[in-house]
């Protein structure tokens, strides 16, 4: 990970984090082991959890406790173990609270805001990696509820245009391929939304001899999908081709019953969207005849119709749960930008007015 070893290099010993107590929530792989390593090396005291219930790496979360930094996560965690992990990197072997927040998602900056505001006064500032925390803390900024200053890492040309657009077209497959084996050449994939991760996903699946459709409600998105030779069209009109369907747009209910109903034997569902609202799981295990675990993360559901519907990752990111995430130098690209935050000056004074900045 070049860029975050060419940052130790320059600033480790000046530790312009000194001082920073960052409470981070963040997948716990091995990329984001070397991102908290090159945090304490540029001076922060650090305490981690993750932003996913299944895309930690267990092995990298025992090789960074080891170091001596706190970690609150494990790969498999229950949603009320993912609540609680959150909340234990809020307050410092010291006694002290966090200054700082790290997010991936949203998820802390929310639990730090509605459960914990006596924290607020002290937090310097945040920054989110992903899209979808970035949508949170812009609704948040308009109803008045965002109380401490934000970076927008998720915007920086070298976050959005590398990790979400590059970073998926390998990862999404290495998803799909571990979980099912499948052959992709010759299926008819649907990828929902043509954002930059739609972007990256679509041409991955075509790459590999996938007949690509794309769903997208952005006109000029989607007239970009047309004129890169995609067909665009909407999943109401497609699901009952569609062998395999890739949501990526972040929103809730892409994939719902009507749509599970009709698609094909064997369809394989999956999601590259940070959260699992996309696809209506809730809607799948009442409504099917049955469930079969193939193997962790892996579901195949029997439909009432007799058809069946294979679920990766229970709705959640199936390149993180099912496969290992991004490979590393692309992540470089995005934890380097984290590490960045030190120019605005969070680790040494809170700003007196705020913002969702986007860092370029």
């Amino acid at each position: 990970m070049p860029g975050l070893m060419a940052l130790r290099q320059r600033y480790g010993s000046s530790k312009p984090l000194r001082g920073a107590k960052i409470a981070g929530c963040l997948h716990m792989t091995i990329q984001t082991a070397v991102l908290i390593e090159t945090l304490v090396e540029l001076g922060a005291e650090v305490q981690w959890s993750s932003c996913n219930i299944f895309s930690t790496q267990d092995h990298a979360a025992a090789a960074i406790a080891a170091t001596g930094v706190p970690v609150y996560a494990w790969k498999g965690e229950t949603d009320e173990e993912y609540d609680w992990c959150i909340e234990q990197t809020l307050v410092f072997k010291d006694g002290q609270p966090l200054n700082m927040i790290l997010d991936d998602g949203g998820d802390l900056t929310n639990i730090v805001h509605k459960k914990y505001p006596q924290f607020l006064a002290g937090i310097r500032g945040l920054s989110e990696e992903t899209t979808t925390g970035v949508h949170n803390l812009a609704k948040m900024l308009i109803k008045g509820e965002l109380k401490v200053p934000a970076i927008n890492v998720n915007d920086s040309v070298t976050k959005s245009k590398f990790d979400n657009l590059y970073g998926i077209r390998e990862s999404l497959i290495d998803g799909i391929k571990r979980a099912t084996d499948v052959m992709l050449a010759g299926k008819v994939a649907v990828v929902a939304g043509y954002g930059d991760v739609g972007k990256g996903s679509a041409a991955a699946l075509r790459a590999f001899g996938a007949r690509v459709i794309v769903t997208e409600i952005d006109p000029i998105n989607a007239l970009q999908a047309a004129m890169e030779g995609y067909e665009v069209s909407t999943l109401d009109d497609v699901a009952h081709r569609a062998n395999i369907v890739v949501t990526t747009t972040g929103c809730k209910d892409i994939i719902v019953g009507k749509h599970m109903e009709a698609l094909p034997d064997d369809a394989i569902v999956c999601n590259v969207g940070h959260f699992d609202c996309e696809i209506d799981v809730k809607w799948l295990n009442e409504n099917a005849k049955n469930k079969d675990t193939v193997k962790p993360q892996v579901d195949r559901y029997t439909m009432k119709n007799g058809r069946h519907i294979i679920l990766l990752a229970e709705g959640r990111l199936c390149n993180l749960g099912c496969a290992t995430g991004h490979p590393s130098f692309v992540m470089s690209n995005s934890f380097t930008n984290q590490v960045h935050i030190f120019r605005y000056g969070f680790s040494v004074k809170k700003l007196s007015f705020l913002i969702v900045k986007i860092i370029y």
